[in-house]
């Protein structure tokens, strides 16, 4: 019988062993989460030192501070200025991407969808001033950091593809105009919002407006509204 319990003992031992030489050790999988959460607060801290300062402006022992890390960590995580610039600028795309994603416009009406894409993007530009001026410095640095990107490009790819699926639908109710060029419509969207929202301040004394007020974006927002579906409307 002692034999039997030592035996049983044993078996049991060693599966508890092959379980837990299976399992990720807790300190490899603190190591990725606290890896994962610095490079988090670095690309944080980046982006608000970049959009208030430019790329030319930043200054690296700045954000490794505000990221309450430090240079030599900073180089290791994600690389030199160049490389953080362009890590920042990538991480901007995505988020907005992945928050237009969420519009779910596959389950609205062509004109109810087309209507949540034209407000987001004026809403989102509204309310993320940092990657309006994220984009203005690029487009100043002629995006030559962009050019370098792999992943901004296919982000984008995705978006055309549900505007023009919208369109698709739009023109088979007869409620959106045939001939629609998808990227020329998207650019006229967000060319409609980014450039109210990046020249506010200017245009706000060019006609002694207060354009910043809840008002005047609101009436910006419907105009918007009203000119692409407009445009869009079937003949």
């Amino acid at each position: 019988m002692r034999r039997a319990a030592r035996s049983n003992q044993t078996v049991t031992l060693a599966s508890g062993l092959a379980r837990m030489s299976r399992r990720p050790t807790p300190r490899r999988s603190h190591k990725k989460r606290s890896a994962a959460a610095t490079k988090a607060r670095i690309l944080d801290a980046a982006l608000s030192e970049f959009a208030a300062r430019g790329f030319a402006g930043a200054r690296i022992d700045v954000i490794a501070e505000q990221a309450r890390s430090n240079k030599r960590m900073l180089y290791a995580y994600v690389g030199n200025k160049d490389a953080l610039w362009l890590a920042t600028l990538e991480s901007a795309y995505a988020a907005k991407r992945q928050e237009e994603r969420q519009l779910a416009t596959a389950t609205l009406s062509p004109e109810e969808a087309m209507r949540a894409l034209i407000r987001f993007n004026f809403r989102y530009h509204l309310e993320h001033p940092e990657f309006v001026a994220l984009v203005n410095n690029e487009n100043l640095m002629g995006a030559r950091k962009l050019k370098r990107s792999k992943l901004v490009p296919q982000l984008y790819s995705p978006l055309l593809e549900t505007l023009t699926e919208v369109l698709r639908r739009g023109q088979k109710e007869n409620v959106f105009r045939s001939g629609v060029d998808p990227m020329q419509l998207y650019i006229s969207i967000a060319a409609l919002g980014y450039f109210y929202i990046s020249n506010i301040r200017t245009l706000s004394v060019i006609f002694s407006a207060e354009l910043t007020s809840q008002a005047a974006m609101k009436r910006r927002e419907e105009h918007l509204i009203d000119v692409v579906m407009s445009y869009l409307g079937a003949p």
